[in-house]
């Protein structure tokens, strides 16, 4: 059977539109009760063999808080953002337009000072080609959803602008199924309810 790597997003520490690039402020109080309201549904997930996260305050709570208690991974933080770091997209564009267009139009730039697009999903698709592989074996990821989304590019072997067109919402799974070099997107539909007769 093919490895099963299920990330998590983790929950927010802040409203959408003040996300800030490396955030690494703990969960607000809104993170705490989302994750309230969904624990009894990712809860399954903690029978993971091998349980980890990213090295920010939200993943690592996200993570204890449904009783996961993940291995911090640096492989996983988000994107090095050199002197943006700590910015909102907004803030960063106000200061530097032209730089901003130029690394949301090429993969490889990092006007920032930072990393670039590309090796940021190179890094994320590195650690996940080398998760121990066993018949059957699962894996749970608490992360941001930078990261999933760098995953999943990887995963799809998809152009790198397509890291722009994902969306990955707070506390949402996501599971690719396989091994290094050959990774499926995998949906798994809510379970058939009973037909009454």
């Amino acid at each position: 059977m093919p490895l099963r790597v299920t990330f998590v997003a983790a929950a927010r520490s802040s409203p959408l539109l003040a996300e800030r690039f490396e955030d690494d402020r703990p969960l607000d109080q809104a993170g705490w009760d989302e994750v309230q309201r969904v624990a009894r549904d990712l809860l399954p997930l903690a029978a993971a063999e091998l349980r980890y996260c990213s090295p920010t305050p939200r993943s690592r709570a996200t993570g204890d808080a449904l009783g996961y208690a993940p291995l911090s991974q640096l492989a996983l933080r988000d994107c090095d953002m050199g002197r943006w770091r700590g910015l909102t997209l907004g803030e960063a564009m106000a200061r530097e337009p032209e730089a901003v267009d130029a690394w949301l139009a090429d993969p490889r730039g990092t006007p920032h000072g930072g990393e670039s697009l590309l090796a940021f999903i190179g890094r994320v698709g590195a650690w996940l080609d080398t998760r121990p592989v066993e018949d059957g074996g699962r894996i749970v990821a608490v992360a941001e959803p930078s990261v999933i989304r760098a995953a999943l590019v990887y995963a799809l072997k998809a152009p790198p602008a397509t890291y722009w067109n994902l969306d990955v919402r707070p506390l949402s799974a996501t599971t690719v199924t396989g091994r290094a070099g050959r990774w499926n997107l995998r949906f798994d539909g809510a379970p058939t309810q009973p037909s009454r007769a």
